[in-house]
């Protein structure tokens, strides 16, 4: 049995900038291990479940072998921000106190452009299944969410995926539904390779995969105010999210082979 997934904790020690591109307000900081970040608030935007989005998308990402920039929990001290003069960072900084999480910044990385950089054709498709599978609305050309760096690809921002949990109400049928907007995929023109990937990640994400993805999401941001399921509940329903959409993923690969075949 594989050694379940972990990820390192770091205290932020020193906030840089806002990076005002994103519509939650990212920051570029620096934690204690001397590497800078981008970090995500919980106080941001939709909260933590922008951050769990995040965590679980990126991390089915890593699992399937696909370039993302290293996750980390990022702790907020009370203390942090209190000499910030922007009033609205100020307030996000003391209203995300505690556990946030940050990715490696990629320092020197540039946005993926498709005219300039080619994508294999393998990769493309395997980039298409992922985000179709957590249902990511956010790889598109007016917002590709990829960088290149070293020149490799990696994948950024997944916090705009598992976008059935904004309701978090009939989860299975959610987990079944097409995922029409895969139609706007940057890469979807490239992903000629849609059965083999299918075959090739279901047999990657185990159950034991997915479980140990789930129980990395943090116990304070599994208590939601609106909910009436304890923090247990909730993961299981986002495993069994995961669990059945994988079972069924010739639902969304049918609709993704549709797509393709109207813009190619």
């Amino acid at each position: 049995m594989k050694k379940p997934i972990q990820l390192r904790t770091v205290n932020v020690t020193r906030y840089i900038a806002p990076l005002r591109e994103g519509g939650s307000l990212p920051a570029l900081a620096e934690a204690d291990d001397d590497f800078k970040y981008v970090l995500k608030f919980k106080g941001a935007g939709h909260g933590v479940k922008a951050l769990i989005a995040e965590l679980i998308g990126g991390e089915v990402a890593r699992a399937l072998g696909l370039p993302v920039p290293e996750l980390v929990f990022a702790n907020l001290d009370e203390a942090f921000g209190r000499t910030e003069a922007d009033e609205e960072i100020q307030d996000l900084l003391q209203g995300s106190q505690g556990l946030n999480l940050a990715l490696h910044y990629l320092s020197g990385a540039i946005n993926f452009d498709p005219v300039v950089t080619d994508v294999g054709e393998k990769l493309a498709s395997q980039i298409v299944w992922l985000d179709a599978f957590i249902t990511n609305v956010d790889r598109t050309f007016k917002n590709t969410n990829m960088l290149v760096w070293h020149k490799e690809l990696w994948l950024i921002d997944h916090g705009a995926c598992l976008y059935f949990h904004h309701a978090f109400t009939d989860s299975d049928t959610q987990a079944k539904v097409p995922f029409a907007l895969i139609k706007d995929h940057v890469l979807l023109p490239k992903a000629t390779q849609l059965e083999q990937v299918d075959s090739e990640f279901k047999s990657i994400l185990t159950d034991d995969v997915l479980q140990s993805t789930i129980n990395l999401i943090p116990k304070d941001w599994l208590e939601w105010q609106d909910a009436d399921q304890s923090p247990d509940e909730i993961r299981d329903i986002y495993f069994q999210f995961l669990k059945t959409r994988r079972d069924h993923s010739a639902i969304f690969l049918k609709q993704a082979q549709d797509a393709r075949a109207a813009v190619v």
